[in-house]
């Protein structure tokens, strides 16, 4: 195994990780801010589940998405 690569392939996954799911989350909280459906303020509860089926590996990480 290479080190070095291996250790890049992570990085290069979770900036794609990172930045995807910001956009997603960014669309989904201006639709519900201009649909009214969730106030400026709220605080929204998230999961996001890492699943690597060739490795067994299946982890959640819980936290909070913080509006104002």
């Amino acid at each position: 195994m290479n080190d070095e690569n291996f250790n890049i392939s992570i990085r290069k996954f979770l900036k794609m990780v990172g930045v995807s799911s910001q956009r997603e989350i960014e669309q989904a909280v201006a639709k519900a801010l201009a649909s009214a459906s969730v106030p400026g303020n709220a605080r929204l509860p998230a999961t996001m589940t890492l699943d690597i089926p060739g490795l067994a590996l299946s982890v959640t990480f819980e936290g909070e998405i913080s509006l104002d």
